[in-house]
């Protein structure tokens, strides 16, 4: 079956694939506790990590809501989808489209802060490889991409 991306059902289904016992995705990872925000055009989303699992994962009604996040990663929803079909045709990310490496090739960077609160945005240095994982498990998802009208 196949999932819109983005859409709160994409990152349940996601969320679903990260915890299950199907996919290696925890080996080596120590826990993991952040609130993590996710933008996508006009689309955005949290994703709740604690101990060894993702928890909960929420669509949100307006960027006002990515204040209580920790941080939150935002690509324009172009590069997101190239970033989903990378993952799919390499069952991971190739090297172009991990997420540390996108951090560090954006001019501002993938990772922000809405508070500006340096502590909090390093939780995404700190558990970057689980929130890659994340991301990588949705290789096993069937994902097809809403037309969003952008610039």
């Amino acid at each position: 079956m196949s999932v819109i991306f983005p859409s709160l059902n994409w990152f349940e289904e996601l969320r679903n694939r990260f915890n299950s016992n199907q996919r290696d995705n925890q080996v080596g990872v120590g826990t993991c506790d952040a609130l993590v925000g996710v933008a996508c055009g006009e689309k955005l989303f949290t994703v709740q990590f604690e101990a060894f699992e993702c928890t909960n994962v929420m669509e949100l009604e307006d960027e006002s809501a990515l204040e209580n996040t920790d941080f939150y990663l935002e690509l324009h929803p172009n590069d997101w989808k190239d970033m989903i079909i990378n993952i799919k045709e390499n069952n991971g990310a190739g090297l172009s489209f991990t997420l540390n490496t996108l951090d560090l090739e954006l001019s501002d960077g993938l990772a922000k802060s809405w508070t500006e609160d340096q502590y909090r945005q390093d939780l995404f240095f700190r558990f970057n490889q689980t929130f890659q994982y994340f991301f990588d498990a949705s290789a096993d998802v069937e994902t097809v991409f809403e037309e969003m009208d952008i610039a």
